[in-house]
């Protein structure tokens, strides 16, 4: 069974509700798709006006981060329960600018990845490496690292549905792209990693997206390899361009 490809725009901390609201109504024509799943990423703010502005369409709604706590004294973090009762599907975990510069560990992320399958909600896990270490030629023993740790406990189950985005941090708004060989090496690094940690099933059924710098002009060449899901796309998103990558073909 072929996997379905899913497009999901980071929109990052980009877009007030009111901007973002126009944004929905100029991508709403040229997102629509019968063949991919279509996921915008939006800041917290923007959820309940976005999940306001997507309905009727078969677009979804991704939170961009969240707490791996059910409730409580948390200032300013936004639990799993607050989101799916916004209408949030996806969460977006482990992005190498929350890794970065929020200091997440692997540790944190499996925990919020435990707790959006337990509250129903699709994690987008994010993985990749930086330059150095790519230089360094530790690349897939860095993301297999990241994979093991970040699905943790997470059952066979509940991985055939959650999506894996390998993202190299060098490539991620630098406008340098891992060509599509570099890409796909990766990703099917990262099927081969899930098929150890469960089987071959599981590893077949997962999907896997590219994101870094994916735009209407790479995207049908990434997106034809063979363990290229879809990607997880940056700048583009917040654009008419955005519409060019979902109907890449």
């Amino acid at each position: 069974m072929a996997r379905r490809k899913i497009v999901a725009g980071n929109w990052k901390m980009n877009m007030t509700p009111s901007e973002a609201v126009e944004l929905v109504k100029t991508l709403a024509p040229l997102v629509e798709s019968d063949d991919v799943d279509v996921v915008y990423g939006v800041p917290a703010i923007d959820i309940v006006p976005v999940v306001e502005a997507v309905k009727g369409s078969k677009v979804a709604v991704a939170a961009e981060n969240m707490y791996f706590e059910d409730k409580g004294a948390y200032t300013g973090e936004i639990a799993p329960a607050m989101l799916v009762d916004a209408g949030v599907k996806y969460v977006i975990l482990g992005h190498s600018e929350r890794r970065d510069y929020f200091k997440e560990t692997s540790e944190d992320i499996n925990k919020k990845v435990l707790k959006a399958f337990e509250y129903g909600l699709t994690p987008i896990m994010c993985c990749g490496e930086s330059l150095e270490q790519r230089e360094q030629g530790i690349t897939m023993d860095w993301i297999r690292q990241q994979v093991k740790v970040g699905f943790q406990n997470v059952t066979a189950d509940q991985a055939k549905t959650a999506v894996i985005a390998y993202e190299p941090i060098w490539a991620i708004g630098t406008g340098k792209t891992a060509t599509s060989e570099q890409a796909e090496e990766v990703c099917k690094g990262i099927r081969e990693c899930i098929a150890e940690i469960y089987d071959e099933a599981t590893a077949e059924a997962i999907r896997i997206q590219y994101g870094g710098s994916v735009n209407a002009g790479n995207a049908a060449e990434l997106f034809a390899m063979p363990d290229i899901d879809g990607g997880l796309v940056g700048g583009a998103s917040l654009k008419a361009d955005f519409g060019k990558i979902v109907n890449y073909k």
